[in-house]
């Protein structure tokens, strides 16, 4: 279970305003990486011991703890676009994401960003890259829950313009729905051209028009 440990650490006991960033939707196949980042102010918060890695949340919980914590912490949003992943690459794309949710917190100094990883991600603030940081941390792990809740809900939206390819159920991920869909109506502007699944589909059904 995720705790304090890490924040603890590196605080070395003062005030420092340790900040857990992570993102979702690395491994998706269509729509936007998105990060969150979330300072915990208060430690008594009735929610906090059920934070959790938001992979091992069912979605009932995960949308409860989601509402607790936009009420009793701060948090920052940030995405990066399905052309801005095509143009550099989705590591890229994913730190620009967590920058701009660390952009995005309404705080007037971050002293520690600790990111889910095993990258350093480069900013204005000092950071520390931990290895399965959402099953260690408890910053981290709370920025899983909103980064998650956050784009689930964004696919949603999505998928009303959208609707055979699911992505109200599978959130753009490559499940064996969304490729048989793809196979069958091709790629959407919202999917990930630069992506193995997506790019083999585009080349099958370049080849078959020929």
């Amino acid at each position: 279970m995720p705790n304090f440990s890490y924040e603890d650490s590196f605080s070395n006991g003062s005030n420092a305003i340790v900040v857990g960033v992570d993102e979702v939707g690395y491994g998706s196949i269509a729509g936007p990486v998105v990060a969150a980042a979330v300072y915990i102010p208060d430690r008594n918060v009735e929610c906090i011991p059920n934070i959790k890695d938001s992979k091992l949340l069912t979605p009932k919980k995960r949308d409860a703890l989601y509402k607790e914590l936009l009420s009793h912490t701060v948090c920052g949003t940030g995405l990066a676009s399905i052309d801005e992943i095509a143009e550099h690459n989705i590591l890229v794309a994913s730190h620009m994401a967590m920058r701009r949710a660390l952009e995005n917190l309404n705080l007037q100094r971050i002293d520690l960003v600790l990111v889910d990883g095993s990258r350093e991600l480069k900013s204005q603030w000092p950071s520390k890259s931990i290895i399965n940081g959402d099953e260690l941390s408890i910053s981290i792990a709370a920025a899983s829950i909103v980064a998650k809740v956050t784009r689930d809900n964004m696919m949603r939206e999505l998928h009303d313009q959208y609707p055979e390819y699911h992505w109200n159920k599978n959130c753009g991920y490559g499940t064996a729905a969304h490729i048989l869909a793809l196979k069958q109506h091709g790629a959407t502007p919202l999917h990930r051209k630069t992506f193995a699944p997506v790019k083999k589909c585009i080349i099958s059904t370049k080849n078959q028009d020929k």
